[in-house]
């Protein structure tokens, strides 16, 4: 199992390299990834895809795809683990912690290239 970060998300959807690596992990890893981090990227790709000439609503619909294609961690599968998740994130981004708390919650690793979450206790 691992706990995909906004980031990779995004390069999901804008490279070339990690949906390819989804698809064909997806058969014997499970990919999780909060709401929060859908939210994120979608956010993200509304500013980034139009500034590099790119097609917004196929950017969104990849997605979209995405995220009906990996498990969504509601807020009440790791909300009881945010206060844990913040203070090991106060020294860095402490925005973060929905990742770092779903990773704690499902005892899984995070896939990120966020340097944020380095020594965290959750391996990346």
């Amino acid at each position: 199992m691992l706990v995909l970060d906004a980031n990779i998300l995004m390069r999901a959807v804008l490279g070339r390299r990690i949906r390819p690596l989804l698809a064909k992990y997806r058969s014997t890893v499970r990919f999780h990834a909060p709401l929060t981090a859908f939210r994120e990227a979608n956010d993200n790709l509304l500013h980034v895809v139009p500034m590099r000439g790119g097609n917004l609503q196929l950017a969104l619909a990849t997605l979209h795809e995405l995220r009906e294609s990996m498990s969504r961690v509601p807020l009440e599968v790791y909300e009881r683990f945010e206060a844990g998740a913040r203070e090991r994130l106060v020294r860095r981004d402490p925005d973060d912690w929905p990742i770092l708390a779903a990773a704690l919650a499902l005892e899984c690793a995070i896939w990120t290239e966020d340097r944020d979450f380095f020594g965290v206790g959750v391996a990346t």
